[in-house]
């Protein structure tokens, strides 16, 4: 039973601090680059592995959901779908921003939900049945969606087919959300003190996980980072910001109530950036991994922030 409690206050700790730990290991990778640049030839197999941990957050339960609340799931994924990709592109024009840094914008903007959405929903008080909802609604939309966004912008400019993407997003994010599912679906039938365990370990592997694919895309950036610093990160802000608005937005002007409107914030803002960090090294270059790297680390500072201003707002008006 210790064992147990101890596993879940490390996994509380290691959750709490993460974007500290990011921030850490980015600047260590900054001063020691060649350290962690080998990190990039794993990138697919952790990002494996954090979304075989979101799929062992799913349960039938979730599944079910999505046919209970079909419209406010709708709005969500479908102010995703078009307010960040089209974010991205009007960015990258704006910005000026070099190709190779663009398609990484790009790729943020048509990447799913995270698991971070779903955090910070929680913390923020929101709905976190519909978040999970509309998580799972844009991850199994995925390589249909991202290839079809990112071909349509970027269109002659890039050496990658539709295939070449939807193989790359059905092998690094389907199939182990599939096996995840299917895993604590299996343990909650027959071993649910193990499915516990697994559901306190997996959130420290996730976050191990996608701390060392920042680190690697940051030290195979370094000169990058140095010289178009101010542009990049102007753009990963803009965009996080643009998102976090549009997604509130569009939930007031759309009739959800306090904690669904919430809620759309945090998926729309939220991306999946680890999957475009992934898709950006494997069919594009390290410097594509730029932007879905720095968004990785800002959102996990925006998005806490936005879920202590709520709390706060709520205790306020108490």
């Amino acid at each position: 039973m210790g064992s147990e409690s101890g596993i879940s206050r490390t996994a509380q700790f290691a959750t709490k601090y993460f974007v500290v730990w990011v921030a850490a290991f980015a600047g260590l990778a900054l001063l020691r680059p060649s350290t962690f640049v080998p990190i990039l030839d794993y990138v697919n197999p952790l990002l494996g592995i954090v979304m075989l941990g979101m799929g062992l957050t799913l349960q039938p339960e979730d599944i079910r959901r999505l046919a209970e609340r079909p419209r406010d799931v709708g709005i969500g994924a479908l102010t995703q779908w078009l307010v960040m990709p089209l974010a991205a592109y009007g960015l990258y024009l704006l910005l000026n921003l070099p190709d190779a840094i663009g398609v990484g914008l790009i790729l943020v903007g048509a990447a799913p939900g995270g698991t971070a959405s779903n955090v910070m929903t929680y913390l923020g008080r929101g709905d976190v049945a519909l978040s999970v909802a509309i998580t799972t609604v844009t991850t199994l939309a995925a390589p249909i969606v991202m290839p079809a966004w990112t071909l349509f912008i970027l269109g002659e400019s890039i050496d990658v087919t539709f295939a070449q993407m939807f193989t790359s997003i059905i092998q690094i994010v389907i199939i182990p959300v599939v096996l995840g599912f299917t895993l604590r679906y299996l343990l909650d039938q027959y071993a649910p003190r193990v499915a516990e365990i697994g559901i306190d370990v997996f959130p420290v592997v996730s976050v191990a996980a996608i701390v060392a694919i920042v680190a690697g895309v940051v030290g195979a950036n370094v000169e990058n980072i140095l010289t178009a610093g101010a542009f990049v990160l102007l753009a990963v802000v803009l965009h996080n910001g643009i998102g976090l608005g549009a997604g509130y937005g569009v939930g007031h002007l759309t009739g959800m109530s306090e904690d669904r409107k919430r809620t759309s914030a945090f998926e729309v803002g939220l991306q999946n950036s680890g999957l475009a960090v992934a898709l950006a090294t494997s069919l594009f270059a390290p410097t594509a991994a730029l932007i879905p790297a720095l968004f990785s680390v800002w959102h996990n500072i925006s998005g806490p922030a936005l879920a202590n201003y709520f709390t706060w707002r709520d205790s306020s008006s108490d």
